[in-house]
């Protein structure tokens, strides 16, 4: 399905899947886009009694494709998922983030708390420095092809043959240049105020995470003390699509969305 977003300065078609009933929860995917880390598994089993939303966001997928992703992408990504919400008349949602879109997520509970229930952040970035990362982002720049062949595929598949290594070398840029730039105030994605984050929210993590700094964890807690840090034993940057721990996480999830108020069918 599509819909169409006035941003004010500009207009986008947003392509999205829709399954289930009841509450809403928006998937928010991460740099990469939907398909190589799918939501399928939480699908089958949230269905019953969530809506479950998953939009392509502006320049992935079938969405309108964007020329260059800005520095401040994720606060773009933000105002979008609002419009999204707004063109889709749903007041609250549920907001499940992974990598980039926990980065969203969590930016539109700051900013918009009152249009959120809750809050799951996966994979989610704290550093705006990433040494660790940074040839990865160098690779998506200059040679993406080294990713590997399931990788390619998937992405060719998903944004194009004609289009995808032009959105890994968007993606990789912007982030070398959110890299590049940390000297600016504030050393963090959340322009220093994750520690306003007040709306319910877990965070599930892979032990194995390739793309988590060294202290990144900590310091999200230490702003965090209320927020629950859920480490799966083996997952990778994507816990909710690894065979071996996808079940975890929903478990994980599954108690969080028991827990709050107001989801319908999984109210305490």
């Amino acid at each position: 399905m599509y819909i169409e977003l006035d941003l004010g300065t500009r207009k986008t078609s947003i392509f999205y899947r829709e399954f289930g009933v009841g509450t809403p929860m928006i998937f928010l995917h991460g740099g990469w886009g939907y398909d190589m880390y799918a939501f399928d598994n939480q699908i089958r089993d949230f269905h019953q009694n969530l809506r479950i939303l998953i939009p392509d966001r502006s320049g992935y997928g079938r969405s309108s494709r964007g020329a260059v992703f800005p520095r401040g992408f994720h606060r773009r990504a933000a105002r979008e998922t609002i419009a999204f919400l707004d063109a889709l008349e749903i007041e609250r949602a549920v907001l499940w983030g992974h990598s980039d879109g926990a980065v969203t997520a969590a930016l539109i509970g700051i900013e918009s708390p009152d249009r959120v229930h809750g809050i799951v952040m996966e994979a989610a970035h704290y550093d705006r420095r990433k040494p660790g990362s940074k040839r990865f982002f160098e690779t998506a720049v200059t040679n993406p092809d080294k990713f590997g062949e399931k990788a390619v595929s998937i992405l060719a598949r998903e944004h194009g043959e004609d289009y995808w290594r032009k959105l890994m070398e968007n993606h990789g840029q912007a982030w070398l240049d959110i890299h590049y730039g940390w000297q600016d105030p504030e050393q963090d994605l959340y322009g220093g105020r994750l520690a306003e984050l007040s709306v319910p929210s877990i965070l599930i993590h892979g032990s194995e995470d390739p793309r988590t700094e060294p202290g990144e964890l900590d310091a999200i807690q230490a702003l965090l003390p209320q927020v629950s840090i859920h480490v799966i034993d083996g997952g990778g940057h994507s816990p909710h699509s690894e065979h071996r721990v996808h079940g975890e996480s929903n478990r994980i999830v599954g108690e969080f969305l028991a827990e709050l108020k107001g989801i319908s069918g999984t109210e305490s």
